[in-house]
């Protein structure tokens, strides 16, 4: 291993805490969040068993962390209810409804504008006063 494989290697967890294992090292049974969804498992309020770690650059810490957990506790997944199948709908109706003209369109609305790109862009000293 290179030296920047060393510094991310800590299996007994005396560095760090918590064991951990550089990028792609992880041993088998531990899995991110997302290998677990891919798999149709979730956490279930477990602990955190070990971390990835990799330098990098960009971050602030100078390192990125993933969080592992044990896949023989995970849980399965729970299925979406009829519910909050009809309530995640009517979310996404929400987000692609202008609140001023009360248009539907087939796309999220930009959140940083709040209305859609045609009131955003209308200006009030433009319209036609009635008088």
């Amino acid at each position: 291993m290179g030296t920047a494989y060393a510094r991310c290697y800590d299996p007994t967890g005396a560095r760090y805490g918590i064991p951990t294992y550089p990028w792609k090292f992880a041993p088998d049974g531990l899995c991110t969040r997302r290998q677990l969804r891919a798999q149709g498992l979730r956490p279930g309020g477990q602990p955190i068993a070990a971390q990835l770690m990799r330098t990098s650059r960009r971050r602030k810490a100078g390192a990125a962390f993933a969080y592992l957990y044990r896949v023989d506790c995970a849980k399965p997944v729970r299925p979406m209810t009829s519910r909050k199948w009809g309530a995640l709908a009517l979310a996404m109706l929400a987000r692609r409804t202008c609140p001023v003209c009360q248009i539907t369109y087939g796309y999220c609305l930009p959140t940083s504008l709040g209305m859609c790109l045609i009131c955003a862009n209308t200006d009030p000293s433009e319209s036609p006063r009635s008088d």
